[in-house]
């Protein structure tokens, strides 16, 4: 059975030890019925904006646990976790902290017609240059850039699982804001 409720507060969140607050995500994809990668943005629930899901990772639970959970909560979809496409260190645009977050591949293989945030969330299926495009944060277009590599052709079909060596480290693009030394990912 799938809870349809979300976790609330941040009394068992977890920090890193410079206190950055640690959020982990995934970007949900399929494949349509021509064989075209797809994946699943969802709005933000303050300002509709499109982004991946993502939320904390509570003490209770493994990255990749909290992941799986962040993306049926927020996008109502479950599926098989395949790779961590890398982790980012960022601030908060309404609020004077930092991050640390990580994302995750999720291989969609359901996807839920009610789910515990469709009442404040939609979602919607599009193409890489699509989601590129409409996705507000540039860490999460890394993100997404590194799933690309990962689904190289020869990837693509077989869909293999990368392993925890074969992940690179993705640098904040120059335009965007300088991030505190307190928070820098090595």
């Amino acid at each position: 059975m799938v809870a349809l409720v979300s976790r609330t507060g941040r009394q068992h969140q977890r920090y890193n030890l410079k206190g950055c607050r640690q959020v982990v995500g995934c970007i949900p994809y399929r494949y349509d019925d021509e064989d075209q990668l797809e994946v699943l943005v969802i709005s933000s629930q303050k300002n509709h904006k499109m982004l991946f899901p993502k939320g904390g990772w509570e003490i209770d639970e493994s990255m990749e646990e909290a992941a799986l959970r962040e993306t049926l909560e927020e996008a109502g979809v479950t599926g098989e976790v395949k790779c961590k496409l890398g982790e980012w260190s960022f601030k908060s645009k309404r609020y004077d902290t930092f991050y640390e977050g990580y994302m995750f591949s999720l291989r969609v293989e359901d996807e839920l017609e009610s789910w515990a945030e469709s009442h404040v969330r939609t979602r919607k299926w599009m193409t890489v240059k699509d989601a590129r495009e409409i996705c507000q944060h540039w860490w999460m277009k890394e993100a997404l850039d590194v799933l690309i590599q990962r689904l190289s052709p020869s990837q693509q079909k077989d869909d293999d699982t990368v392993e925890e060596e074969d992940i690179v480290d993705v640098e904040q693009e120059e335009e965007d804001e300088d991030l505190s030394p307190t928070c820098m990912l090595s």
